[in-house]
């Protein structure tokens, strides 16, 4: 399919605007010279956008979508847009124990973006999902690498049998991949009569400067708060040991951008990950940065001398060859995110 150029006249809508990753999506495009349309759940959080992108005029709009599992939720928004991006996750049931109940919402919140865009975007040309490298994750016996050929069917599977009992992590593996497989199954059956193609992007862990106003712990987006306990909190020294992966919001932002405008991204799923780290290597890295963090005693070392070993790798040259994407290090993403943290006094806060 054509791609969509970033000039005056191109549209795109964003779905979930007020996300972690959403929020600088919708800065750069509008950067760019798009005008775009952000989906938010309420006007409350619309209005916050406001406070943010309000100097672009009628460059930037805010619509409310309440539910986006909702059949036909989208389809008045999808009329005059020349591209989706879909980084919206619909809000599952809390303490829910059947897995079912919790991956259905992410399966349809999906199926309800695509529909839409396939009954009634006319003008459409590209459709980006944001998924998860989640759901390409398996169990890791020794050094492990990965790529777009990966699937999470293992916990699926574990999902489906061990059913109320699964847990909140292993229900959120299965959420990620029987999400991404629904989206492809969609398009792989409708392929011949849309208008548009379809690219999935895959990040991993992200970090990175927040755009979002938050100024108390928790209520930052989850993959912050799992960096601050993980990398700032105490923890035993078998999870210091673990391998992560990482990129910054900056960049996975980027990567949505080029998806709309790289025409041979079109069909593509493509992991978007700069690289892996162990969080004691990572709380090493962070102290010979910032050492006056850790001698007043703001922050816990962890174990220094810890001898740990990457495991997991993913093989993210596709998002380098096709979208041309130079990641941040892990260095300047979290001074960043340290950053960030810090000028809201949130730092040392347990």
């Amino acid at each position: 399919m054509p791609a969509v150029p970033a000039n005056t006249n191109s549209r795109v809508l964003v779905t979930g605007a007020n996300g972690y990753v959403a929020m600088w999506l919708v800065r750069v495009l509008l950067e760019q010279g798009y005008f775009v349309r952000g989906t938010v759940r309420s006007e409350s959080k619309g209005k916050q956008l406001n406070e943010h992108f309000g100097s672009y005029g009628d460059k930037f709009e805010w619509v409310v979508v309440n539910d986006i599992t909702k059949e036909g939720a989208f389809d008045e928004f999808v009329r005059d847009v020349d591209a989706i991006e879909h980084t919206a996750s619909p809000v599952s049931p809390e303490n829910q124990e059947d897995p079912q109940e919790y991956i259905r919402p992410a399966v349809q919140g999906t199926l309800s973006v695509l529909t839409s865009a396939m009954k009634f975007g006319t003008n459409v040309k590209r459709v980006v999902v944001t998924s998860s490298v989640a759901a390409l994750l398996r169990t890791v016996n020794g050094l492990t690498i990965l790529d777009e050929k990966d699937w999470g069917d293992e916990f699926v599977k574990a999902a489906e049998e061990l059913g109320t009992k699964a847990d909140g992590i292993l229900k959120y593996l299965a959420s990620k991949t029987l999400s991404e497989r629904a989206t492809w199954e969609f398009y792989e059956k409708h392929k011949a009569k849309l208008g548009w193609d379809l690219v999935v992007l895959n990040p991993s862990h992200v970090i990175g400067p927040p755009l979002q106003d938050f100024r108390n712990l928790g209520e930052e987006t989850l993959s912050l708060q799992r960096w601050y306990n993980f990398a700032c909190q105490d923890q035993d020294d078998d999870f210091l040991k673990t391998t992560y992966n990482y990129v910054d919001v900056r960049d996975v932002a980027a990567a949505h951008v080029e998806a709309i405008k790289k025409e041979a991204a079109g069909g593509e799923r493509i992991i978007v990950s700069a690289d892996s780290s162990t969080w004691q290597d990572t709380r090493n890295m962070m102290f010979s940065l910032r050492p006056d963090l850790y001698t007043s005693g703001v922050l816990p070392r962890g174990n220094p001398e810890l001898k740990s070993e990457i495991l997991l790798v993913l093989n993210s040259q596709k998002v380098q060859n096709i979208l041309g994407i130079k990641y941040k290090s892990l260095e300047e993403s979290t001074l960043a995110t340290l950053a960030e943290y810090e000028t809201r006094g949130l730092l040392g806060q347990k």
